[in-house]
């Protein structure tokens, strides 16, 4: 199933379908600020094992997940003071933040690292983060696998490939070709892991005005 949603004000009925599904620990495709994403309940390990399968991944290889804003990335990871500074002149945007894990015993293992970290993304996109803030917790967040060497960004491309392996897909437009820039957070001072959207340009900005 594949819905249509306005970007700038999503259907609140679209967005309380895709939550039910959620809870019912479906799997989902949805918008970000940077490739579409495939994702699910945090909480729900089958759905996370069946994600594994779609993307043909590693299991050793941890998901990131989304959150709806700083606070609620302090619900899950230790925030230092110097990257909170950082962060919230960075959020919501095309960027993932690895931070030390805060919660070990409540998250899944598949979303912490062999270092005790956990990967963080808040997308600058308004149906990303409501169905975070509907849902009342993190939904995986995983970029789509690469089809024939391009990143999948038109919604009915999208359904042709995936269709039949999610429960819906959430049409909010054409998506960007960029993945999100990855900061690690987990020392003094931040390591830019991937270049990707965003400009690490304003990162030294900020760091240099601190």
């Amino acid at each position: 199933m594949i819905l249509k949603v306005h970007p700038e004000n999503p259907q609140e009925r679209h967005i309380a379908h895709a939550v039910d599904i959620l809870k019912r620990g479906g799997v989902i495709i949805y918008p970000t600020d940077t490739v579409y994403g495939i994702g699910c309940s945090i909480y729900s390990s089958e759905a996370i094992e069946r994600i594994y399968r779609i993307k043909q991944q590693d299991t050793q290889k941890p998901f990131s997940f989304v959150c709806s804003d700083l606070s609620h990335i302090s619900e899950y990871a230790k925030v230092s003071n110097p990257a909170f500074r950082l962060m919230k002149h960075l959020i919501p945007g095309p960027f993932t933040f690895v931070l030390p894990a805060s919660r070990l015993k409540q998250l899944p293992k598949s979303l912490i690292s062999k270092r005790k970290t956990v990967g963080i993304r808040v997308p600058n996109n308004k149906i990303c983060l409501s169905l975070v803030r509907e849902l009342g917790h993190p939904i995986l967040s995983a970029s789509l696998n690469i089809n024939n060497g391009l990143q999948l960004n038109d919604p009915d491309v999208i359904n042709q490939s995936y269709g039949t392996q999610v429960d819906v897909i959430l049409d909010g437009g054409i998506g960007s070709l960029e993945v999100s820039t990855v900061l690690d957070f987990t020392d003094e001072q931040p390591v830019v892991i991937r270049e990707g959207a965003g400009n690490i340009s304003d990162l030294i900005a900020i760091e240099q005005e601190g």
